[in-house]
């Protein structure tokens, strides 16, 4: 018997002869869409332009969306719609891509007028921009014009939000994942991408405490998933599923957050120590994540922040945190003064880390940044100081020496 669905994916049938229905978001323009749960997105969609209905009056809500159908309102989604009806892109969508993806948006895509092919197959410039940008692995799909799965679906989102975003904790996802009965009879890259939708609370699972695998996405599901991948404001509140104090929810670029799992406690304990140590700079820091930022002045911190990621403006030193791998690190670029601007924040962090054996490490600290900033040649070398061993990572043309801290196995 199939599942009844309140809650799915992205985007929407879109019928390639018709034009788009701009109605007032106030009534409802088809027929069958009265009472229904989804109706006031299906209406603000359609006055965006994002679909159509059919001729008959009718939208068909429950109907399948197809592949190619909703490749397209993924697209369609991030852009605006004019009064004379000609599209262009979001300027905030565009802010959000990484500089590769914007010249590939300005070069390639720059007189996209997101209408359908009136020669050979309707969707390919939908399908093309879309699997350009990386939101779209096109290898995986040997019929366009297949149904969607809420599986194809979180596989599209999670790639979309990789290259929008960014992506959560992967640990804190799965847990969260893990609560659906039917999550096991996805495949393992399938369940990556169910996790990572399910805890951006963009899709949600059935009321009897199943995902979904392999259930087929509605037109009316995919709007309401569309809006909540484009409209943050529109996603669900995700708590997780138990309340381990090893869990935190940091701040990220953009001014989001996300949940990190620390793997012990002693990680978790140290990005309190980075607050404290970028407090020791003032305001020449930033913590977003698990990377605190250290710049010599508010001039190098404006710089930093205002470079795009081609850009090689970057802060002087940071000290990081990465839980996924358990590894500890100080990165630092050995300018004049560095050392000594950064040296309290330094020993903060290193002192925690190391406690008895810290004036060890800041004594091979000091000796090598010493060597690196004055010219001598330094090569890459492993130390071990107690219980942990630290990389020593040497770049001398660039004066920035890495070192990279975590257990001995």
């Amino acid at each position: 018997m199939r599942r009844f669905t309140f809650f799915a994916i992205l985007i929407a049938l879109i019928s390639t002869g018709s034009s788009a229905y701009a109605q007032s978001a106030s009534k409802s323009p088809f027929t069958d869409i009265r009472g229904h749960w989804a109706e006031n997105t299906i209406v603000e969609m359609v006055s965006r332009g994002i679909l159509d209905g059919y001729p008959d009056g009718t939208f068909r809500p429950d109907a399948p969306v197809k592949v190619d159908q909703f490749i397209k309102m993924l697209i369609l989604s991030y852009t605006d719609l004019h009064q004379n009806g000609e599209r262009s892109w979001n300027s905030s969508f565009l802010q959000s891509l990484s500089a590769e993806n914007q010249t590939i948006v300005k070069q390639d895509y720059r007189y996209f007028d997101f209408k359908p092919a009136t020669t050979g197959y309707w969707a390919k410039p939908f399908i093309d921009v879309a699997s350009d940008l990386h939101f779209l692995n096109r290898s995986r799909y040997s019929d366009f014009q297949n149904d969607m799965t809420r599986e194809n679906v979180a596989e599209v989102i999670y790639y979309t939000l990789q290259e929008t975003e960014f992506l959560e904790d992967s640990q804190f996802s799965r847990q969260l994942a893990e609560a659906y009965g039917d999550l096991m009879s996805a495949s393992e890259r399938e369940q990556k991408f169910i996790a990572e939708a399910l805890v951006k609370g963009i899709m949600q699972g059935y009321p009897n405490g199943y995902f979904g695998v392999g259930d087929k996405v509605t037109r009316a599901q995919s709007l309401v998933l569309l809006n909540r991948l484009t409209d943050k404001k529109t996603r669900i509140a995700v708590k997780s599923a138990d309340n381990s104090d090893l869990q935190l929810s940091v701040p990220t670029v953009g001014g989001g957050t996300r949940v990190i799992v620390f793997p012990d406690r002693r990680m978790r304990d140290a990005y309190e120590v980075l607050k404290q140590a970028g407090a020791l700079r003032g305001s020449n820091h930033d913590l977003l994540d698990t990377r605190l930022r250290l710049f010599k002045d508010q001039k190098e911190k404006d710089a930093v922040l205002a470079a795009s990621v081609s850009d090689k403006v970057q802060e002087e030193t940071a000290l990081w945190l990465d839980p996924q791998y358990n590894t500890y690190g100080i990165t630092i670029r050995l300018r004049e003064g560095t050392l000594a601007r950064n040296q309290e924040a330094i020993e903060a962090f290193a002192n925690y880390l190391f406690s008895y054996n810290s004036a060890t490490f800041r004594e091979r600290f000091n000796d090598i940044c010493g060597k690196v900033a004055s010219g001598s040649k330094v090569a890459s070398q492993q130390l071990e100081i107690a219980d942990d061993k630290v990389d020593v990572l040497v770049d001398l043309t660039a004066k920035t020496v890495i070192f990279s801290i975590s257990k001995k196995s």
